[in-house]
């Protein structure tokens, strides 16, 4: 093994016999922590070469049999034990191997160009019938817009931008150096100009040369018919402005729906129970319903069962992407007296020794039976 020159293996912290996956993932780790975009220590770049060295090696299966047979002799090309190679002469940057892991470019950085602006969140609460049948609502809200008086560039009007002095306009700072495996370039964004090859020698006064201003926007918002709660709008370019000239982000208008007092929704369907007495059950009525159009008349068939459902058709809710609507469940439920007066005690006494011995009526389908039998048709 030569001189000077650490054990692979060591280098990684890994055992002789490691499997691949080993390998990468801690040339991942190490090369993250020793990295000289993020490590500002002295040793970090020669760390840094020195795990990337050790990866290129072990990562090759044909490399890394030389290298277990003969040391660094096997692969340094200074024993003439054959299947030698070239190292990394004349490896321009750190970014190859690190790239190929982390997505990076260090070689291909250049200015920054217009960055997208973020995505705003509007909370809006709807009554129950404002989700149903839709509304049109004027919100307001608070963004970063386009400064006015310097349309974006951030430079006072009149001024215009001028070119990093620091990077010559490249947005970035380049630092070569040498070693004994040739040279490497350490490419780092501009601190001056962070990236964007310019700087604003006048700022604009108004927004202080960030191109953007804090402003109150209202807008009117159509919510559709049909919508439930935690639905969400998008409003395309409603958000903030970009910067450097990007385009506008959007604004989400996400939706809570109040509770109705008196009907349950359920997807595009809505349940009402309604209460009778034990004569209405038995003997059948009319009676007045509320509906979300209105009241309306509801026959109850003699000897109705306490909990049975009656379905009525496109009484629900209009359906949100297509035409239509869902049903109305009507749920019967007997309530029983808790007191009574002589009269009535009397009364249903004399019924009761004239009614015998009940028999208990066919199980009925419930709710959700009802509802996935009402919607097949």
């Amino acid at each position: 093994m030569a001189t000077g020159q650490r054990d692979y293996y060591e280098v990684l912290g890994l055992a002789k016999g490691a499997a691949a996956a080993e390998l990468k993932k801690a040339y991942r780790k190490l090369a993250m922590d020793f990295h000289p975009d993020r490590n500002a220590s002295e040793d970090a770049a020669e760390k840094f070469k020195e795990i990337n060295r050790a990866y290129e090696v072990l990562s090759d299966p044909e490399k890394r049999q030389m290298y277990d047979r003969f040391g660094h002799a096997g692969v340094d090309g200074s024993a003439g034990a054959g299947g030698g190679f070239e190292g990394f002469h004349n490896f321009e940057g750190f970014g190859d191997i690190f790239d190929a892991f982390f997505g990076g470019n260090q070689r291909g950085r250049r200015r920054r160009g217009p960055a997208k602006g973020a995505d705003l969140r509007y909370n809006m609460r709807l009554t129950f019938e404002e989700a149903v049948f839709g509304v049109e609502k004027e919100i307001e809200y608070q963004r970063l817009e386009r400064c006015e008086a310097c349309g974006g560039k951030g430079a006072e009007p009149g001024s215009e931008l001028a070119t990093c002095p620091e990077c010559n306009g490249a947005g970035e700072i380049r630092r070569a150096q040498q070693s004994i495996f040739g040279q490497f370039v350490n490419v780092a964004t501009c601190g001056r100009c962070q990236g964007e090859g310019r700087i604003v020698p006048n700022p604009c006064t108004k927004c202080r040369g960030t191109g953007r201003e804090k402003a109150t926007r209202r807008i009117s918002v159509k919510v559709p018919a049909g919508v439930d709660n935690g639905a969400q709008i998008r409003l395309t370019n409603e958000g903030e402005a970009g910067a450097r000239g990007g385009e506008a982000g959007n604004l989400y208008v996400v939706l809570s729906v109040a509770e109705h007092p008196t009907f349950e929704r359920v997807e595009d369907h809505i349940l009402y129970e309604l209460p009778i007495n034990i004569a209405q059950a038995a003997l059948g009525a009319t009676v007045t319903i509320p509906t979300l159009d209105g009241e309306m008349q509801f026959d109850i068939p003699a000897g109705t069962q306490s909990g049975e459902d009656f379905v009525l058709r496109g009484k629900g809710v209009p359906h949100l992407r297509a035409a239509g609507r869902g049903d109305m469940v009507v749920r019967v439920t007997a309530v029983i007296p808790e007191e009574l007066s002589d009269e009535q005690r009397a009364l249903l006494q004399q019924l009761a020794e004239t009614m015998g011995t009940p028999v208990l009526p066919k199980h009925s389908k419930g709710f959700f039976e009802r509802l996935r039998d009402a919607v097949a048709g």
